[in-house]
Formats: structure tokens, sequence, C-alpha cells
């Protein structure tokens, strides 16, 4: 699937020095599920002397035994017998001319099911690898897991030679899934599925985003139907509960006390589950850009595909099993266009915002506070903030999911907000930028970027 590895070009580039170099390489790749990690593998490998083997949970004895059953038909040669990792490998070796490649896809399984494989392999790697000339690759999409085979404690550290977290899609590679869409319609496909090629591939290129989401995502015959709940469960042990608090936060809550009470969820317990989702790359806890430290934290979930389904399918689901879909059409109707707004926000902020900005851009995100008016508390919070934290410039921009916008009024507007940014407040130098779909009004004191403008930053 030629399509996954558009962005995959400094991944693939870094796999092939390694392999390119005479010698031992040990390459840990991990992420989460559907993001393509096993295509980068396989296109790697392909045109290389190369075994992989999909591990699954039947327990160490029995991977072994289809270890060697691909090692034999790989070879050509009559299957080893013996049931030690050392020996096996140490024949592999032995039988290859070429430097071989070793993929052991979903690791992870093999530890789950034998705590004791991390010491195997580092006996392997020690005894049997080291000074060969041999690749091997070991894959996994539980991310705690993996991430543990990289610590200090665990018998593997030490001896990787690489590792590599694969990342979500940039937006910039939606056209090549969707080169009929517009600008403006692939914004709303990210806003969906964010950048997870195996969700991407699954819409239609023909159809509109949102008829896409009602087919393969709100709809039982979907493909993607229910595919939160299988991701869960494969990472969880307590899939309902992550649920409640991915749809507390999906619905605004975004402090601890605020999510626990929502989900039902002492706070004192929602500090672990917090950790989880944000260590699967889930949810993200914020603070104001501006601040090194603050008590303003924030919970946002940073999955695309996951918020969209927290508000558009887990409210509606016995709605949609039963094929009644009145209600979920209303909440498309009513809040689809604001949702797309939010992840537009994102978007400028994460993949455009350091093209944008007039100087060098250190650190980038959202900022938000509050003053006080007749004893009231008034919260404000501005869309995107980029600063230099050695020249002190810093730029202040607001995102409209609107056409025809106003810019003069929104930097009058923008302008009451930022006095009460604090931030170098004698001697930043502040810059302005406004982002729309398109202005029935621009200004000279911001830089306004229309959607044919941004098109030509991120793509």
């Amino acid at each position: 699937m030629f399509l996954k590895f558009i962005n995959r070009k400094d991944e693939s580039q870094f796999l092939e020095e390694r392999y390119s170099r005479k010698g031992f390489d040990f390459i840990v790749i991990y992420g989460r599920r559907r993001i393509g990690k096993t295509e980068l593998i396989k296109n790697f490998a392909k045109n290389k002397p190369h075994i992989y083997m999909l591990c699954n949970k039947a327990g160490t004895g029995a991977n072994i035994k289809r270890f060697r059953q691909e090692i034999s038909k790989s070879l050509k040669e009559p299957e080893i017998a013996t049931e030690e990792l050392e020996e096996i490998f140490s024949y592999l070796v032995q039988k290859t001319k070429e430097k071989p490649v070793v993929v052991l896809d979903e690791f992870s399984y093999l530890v789950e099911k034998d705590d004791s494989i991390p010491s195997v392999f580092q006996a392997v790697i020690d005894e049997a690898l080291k000074n060969k000339n041999i690749m091997l690759i070991i894959c996994g999409s539980s991310i705690s897991m993996m991430e543990s085979l990289l610590g200090y404690k665990n018998p593997l550290y030490g001896r990787k030679t690489g590792h590599m977290k694969i990342d979500y899609l940039k937006f910039r590679y939606l056209t090549e899934f969707f080169p009929r869409n517009t600008f403006e319609e692939n914004i709303k496909a990210y806003a969906i599925l964010g950048g997870v090629p195996f969700y991407l591939e699954k819409f239609d290129p023909k159809k509109t985003p949102l008829e896409n989401a009602k087919e393969q995502i709100l709809s039982k015959k979907g493909q993607l139907y229910e595919e939160v709940d299988f991701l869960l469960r494969e990472e969880l042990r307590e899939p309902d509960v992550y649920k409640a608090i991915l749809a507390a936060i999906a619905q605004g809550s975004a402090k601890v006390g605020e999510i626990a009470s929502k989900a039902g969820i002492k706070a004192s317990d929602l500090d672990r589950y917090l950790k989880v989702l944000m260590m699967l790359g889930i949810a993200k806890k914020e603070i104001p850009v501006t601040a090194k430290k603050s008590k303003k934290t924030l919970y946002t979930i940073d999955d695309n595909f996951f918020e969209f389904n927290s508000l558009f399918f887990e409210p509606y689901r016995s709605d949609i099993e039963i094929e009644e879909k009145a209600n979920l059409e209303e909440s498309l109707k009513r809040n689809f266009n604001s949702y797309v707004g939010k992840k537009f926000e994102k978007l400028v902020r994460t993949e455009a915002v350091r093209t944008i900005s007039p100087f060098p851009v250190s650190k980038a995100g959202r900022w938000w506070g509050f003053y006080r008016k007749n004893e009231q508390r008034k919260e404000l919070e501005i869309d995107v903030v980029a600063l230099n934290e050695e020249t002190k410039y810093i730029l202040f921009c607001e995102c409209k999911w609107q056409d025809k916008v106003n810019a003069e009024k929104i930097f009058e507007e923008l302008k009451k907000k930022v006095k009460y940014v604090d931030w170098n407040n004698e001697n930043r130098k502040e810059r302005y930028a406004i982002v729309a779909k398109s202005f029935s009004k621009r200004t000279e004191h911001a830089i306004c970027i229309d959607l044919n403008k941004l098109k030509k930053i991120i793509t």
C-alpha cells in the first residue's frame, strides 16, 4: 500500500542507512495501532533477505515453532530441531550470506505471555548476534510495554542500535488519499480521522468526509464501527472507564475535578487513567504556552478519531444499533461545524504557525486565563500563541472556521485579550495573525491567512 509510505521517508532512510552498515543492528519500532508500522517495515524489507513473523498470544513455545518454520521457508532448508532461540539465531546467521533482516512484529505479545522474554533476547543478542552481520527489528503497538523495553531496568537496555516511535501522518499527505477533495473537505477529513493511514484508506475518495463518516464509523455496517472499543480492549483492562473519561473530556470537561465528576470516578483515581491515555497518545495535558509551570492544567483529547467517536458515536450508540439516527443527524447538524473549527485551530497550531510567524518560533500552543469584572470571573482564551524566548517576539493568532470574517473586528477583540497575557510584559514584541476561511475585510495590523494561502503553507 504505497500511500502509507508517503511521509515515511525519514524513517525509511534511517532503516536503509543502518542496514547499509556491516554488522549487528537491533532496532525497536513502536506506535499506536493502525499507524502503519508493519507496512513501513515490510516495505523496507521486501527486497532484502528477511524473515517476518507476526507474534501471537499462543505462548513462547508455539511462537518459537512458527519462527523455526519461517526460517525454514525463507532458507529453503530443513527446520532446525531445537527450542533454544540462541541456537536458532546462530543457525540463521550461519546459513545466510547477505545481511538478513529478522522482524518480530507485535513483540509485546511475547512479553505479555512470558516475562522472561527480554532476558532470553538479552542472551540471544550477547551470545549469538552481537558481532554478526544481521538486523533484528522488534515492533509493537503496546506503547507502554515497548517503551519499558528501552528502560534502564530492562535486560535489553543498552543493546538497541536505534529506535523509532511512528507518529501520525502530516495533514499535507491527505491530498494523496483524497485527490478530488477541496482543501476545505480535507480539513474535515483530518478533523474526523487525524493522520492514521488505516482509517484514511477506509474513506471513499469519491464521497465527502461526512458521508464517509456516516457509512464507515456511524453505521453498524461500517469498517470502523466500534473501532475505539477494539483498540481500548486490546490495550486496557477497564475500557468502559476510559470511554467515560474520554466522553467527559469531549463534552467540555478539562480539569481533573470536572472530568472525575462527569465520568463518575474519584478524583484521586483519575490521575492513573489520564497517564495511560497520555502514554497512548489519546489524551494530552496542557498548560498555557507562556507558562513554565502552572496550576491551570487542562486535559484534551489529542487523537481526532477518538474525539469524533466520543462526540458523535458513543452518545448515540443505542440509536445506531437500531438504525434510528434522527438524534445523531441533529447532533451532526448542530455540532459538526464547531467540532471541525476546533480541529482547524489544532491544525494551525501544530502544522502552520511556524510558517505563518514572521520570526523563528521556539514554542507554540494555546493560552488561557481570566480577569475579574465586577467581582465576576471572565474566562479568556487565545487559539494560537507562538513565541521566541530569546528575542522576546510573540505572535497572537485567532482561527475562525467561518467565511467573510471581519479581520479588523477580530483584531480589536484579540488586542483586548492580549493585555492579560503575562509574558515578558516590559520588552516583548507583539505580532498578530488571523486565519479564516475567507475575509470580508482585512487589517494591516495582522497577518491575514485565508484557506487559499493556508493551503500553500501546509500542503
